[in-house]
């Protein structure tokens, strides 16, 4: 038997390692929207979870910002003055060039009438990769939400024109059925005299639109001989329209004329649990304000919910019962205290006093075993809950977490079902702290239009933190117990909803703010909002 023995080569010099170049980002050039910043297309919701860094030009852009990327301003200077476009293409160069995912949000459409082909053709010089997300253009978004189309069948020509360049003909688009005028509000007089000049009829129909596509749209209609005189309240960005495509706007305006459009609504609720709510009221074309009038704390003494997480663990109970979603989180934090999970609740049956809490079970992979099939209340989960049975109930005990201040409503059914009942103070609901003070000056001087409550606690709690709502804003109450309290702290009810849901709360509203209009409309008055009525007399309980 031989051993070999490996001999080392000699070591061979290695040259040193070139140095690397920095990494390039890339830059995605998003079209935000002319206003409304929902306006926004698949992709850029893409781009948008997936930036590290995003550069706004305008305030309300910050709010699509929700995955913690780095928010930069492009808009404006320290100063306040409008950032110059040189200053912009650098400042995206900048981030780009230290490797970051960069999304450069534009209003409108990035490549019309706007900085996006500068700031580009920046990247590009600089070596930088980017892409171009097209977005919707004020130019055509907000005459569709004026309900101006910009073509018809007949008449199919447009030209869109920027009218702050002085230097611009407006004779050369005399061919154009249609003319949409950027820049133009400044300039309206001077402006209608070249379209007349030029051979346009003075009588030619003309809309001005100004903050187009949120809630404080709003537009005039005239014509080219008065609109310099009839729209010169009017202040903000605009677009403009010229032709006989104005005329439709009667009969196919859809935005301004929702039935809670404008309206500035005050929702006694955190953002959080709001949220579906204010969905369906701006689907309805009105803005929500959320005042949270209650603060969610843990029990005083956690000894006794303990207790009961430790007895659902070892199988003390039949059922569980949750009667709000604050019940369902609370139960979940001490889940997650005791390093549990779902898997614990089986054998348990489950029961949800609605469809809100049953979702927020579901939410934790528990399908609820009980909800109510017509009040979802705790009276409504009583009809339908079993009386117990020793012969198919092995256990006769029920655990109810709740707040602090739940009244005995369920727990005497249950008991008169013949359960034992462990009632159980999962959570404290105290009085939130009041609002900012020009909320609440806004409160009491009628500068919301309605008021939406959606149980007795936040009645009195806003009235405590907030003062009574103006004579004037319409209350609407979820509920007749509700509506009950309302009354007792002197409020009238204009509206309450046929079933506990906030979203047919929000429809009830919407249906009492339609046949408002239509009202106003049949009688030859202005449409108007009731926080712009100021009745003579005290609202009367």
């Amino acid at each position: 038997m031989t051993s070999t023995i490996a001999t080392p080569e000699p070591a061979v010099p290695t040259a040193a390692p070139a140095s690397r170049p920095a990494p390039q980002g890339q830059v995605s050039f998003v079209g935000a929207g002319p206003g409304d910043v929902s306006l926004l297309t698949v992709r850029a919701a893409e781009l948008l979870e997936a930036a590290e860094v995003v550069i706004i030009e305008a305030p309300e852009q910050a709010a699509l910002v929700t995955n913690g990327a780095e928010v930069v301003e492009g808009g404006t200077t320290a100063d306040g003055a409008p950032m110059p476009h040189a200053a912009r293409a650098k400042l995206v160069v900048k981030h780009a060039k230290t490797g970051a995912r960069v999304v450069r949000l534009l209003t409108g459409d990035p490549f019309t009438y706007g900085t996006g082909p500068e700031e580009a053709a920046a990247c590009a010089k600089a070596g930088i990769a980017f892409e171009v997300v097209p977005g919707v253009s004020s130019a055509t978004a907000v005459p569709t939400y004026a309900g101006v189309p910009l073509t018809t069948k007949s008449q199919r020509g447009v030209a869109v024109v920027d009218v702050a360049d002085n230097a611009i003909d407006l004779s050369a688009h005399q061919g154009a059925d249609t003319i949409v005028l950027l820049d133009a509000l400044g300039r309206l007089g001077e402006v209608s005299a070249a379209l007349i000049e030029s051979g346009r009829p003075a009588t030619t129909p003309v809309a001005v639109t100004c903050v187009g596509t949120t809630t404080e749209q709003s537009t005039v209609v005239s014509t080219l001989a008065d609109v310099a005189a009839d729209a010169k309240a009017v202040t903000g960005p605009a677009v403009v329209v010229v032709g006989e495509v104005v005329e439709m706007r009667e009969v196919l305006s859809w935005f301004e004329t929702k039935p809670l459009y404008g309206w500035r609504i005050l929702v006694p609720r955190t953002k959080e649990q709001a949220a579906g709510l204010s969905s369906r009221l701006r689907m309805y074309g009105a803005v929500s304000e959320e005042v949270p009038t209650i603060s969610v704390e843990p029990p005083r003494n956690p000894q006794q919910v303990d207790k009961a997480i430790r007895g659902l663990v070892e199988g003390r109970y039949e059922w569980v019962a949750f009667t709000s979603v604050n019940a369902v989180k609370a139960v979940r934090e001490k889940f997650d205290e005791y390093g549990l999970d779902a898997r614990s609740f089986s054998g348990l049956k489950i029961a949800a006093v609605g469809d809100k809490t049953a979702q927020a079970i579901a939410e934790w992979g528990i399908r609820p075993d009980l909800i109510p099939s017509g009040e979802q209340s705790a009276a409504g989960l009583l009809e339908d809950w079993p009386p117990y049975d020793e012969m198919l109930d092995p256990i006769n005990r029920v655990f109810l977490p709740r707040a602090d201040i739940a009244t005995e409503t369920l727990v005497a059914g249950l008991v008169e079902l013949g359960w034992e009942v462990d009632d159980v103070t999962a959570y404290r609901t105290v009085r939130a702290s009041p609002p900012p003070a020009p909320t609440r000056e806004a409160i009491k001087t009628g500068k919301f239009d309605a008021v939406m409550f959606t149980s007795s606690s936040t009645v009195r709690n806003l009235v405590g933190i907030a003062g009574k709502p103006h004579t004037s804003t319409i209350i609407a109450c979820i509920g007749p117990a509700t509506a009950k309290t309302a009354e007792e702290h002197g409020l009238r009810v204009d509206v309450v909803a046929e079933s506990p849901s906030v979203e047919v709360l929000a429809d009830a509203l919407a249906t009492f703010g339609a046949e408002r209009r239509d009202a106003q409309v049949a009688a030859g008055e202005p449409v108007t909002k009731p926080s712009y009525r100021r009745p003579s007399s005290r609202r009367k309980a």
